[in-house]
């Protein structure tokens, strides 16, 4: 089960003077045991199983796949980024 860690979004800032855009990607994470190919709905609960006494779970038995989506936008001359 995969969860959005972050939503996407573009802002703007200045830097050097400059309006430039700042994009920040949705952030889709999956989490999967390794051993038993469960996956988790968030970090917490994969903590939870490393943690558990009861498990066999370690750090390293849990992957992270992140699956990232940048928005679109103009990067045309009239951006005047450069």
């Amino acid at each position: 089960m995969s969860f959005i860690e972050t939503e996407a979004s573009i802002r703007h800032e200045i830097v050097d003077g400059k309006e430039v855009p700042v994009i920040v990607p949705k952030c889709e994470v999956t989490l999967t045991n390794t051993l038993t190919n469960v996956e988790y709905n968030s970090d917490a609960e994969a903590l939870a199983d490393i943690q558990d006494p009861n498990s066999n779970t370690k750090a390293e038995h849990v992957r992270r796949d992140v699956h990232l989506t940048v928005a679109s936008f103009d990067l045309g001359a009239k951006t005047n980024i450069f």
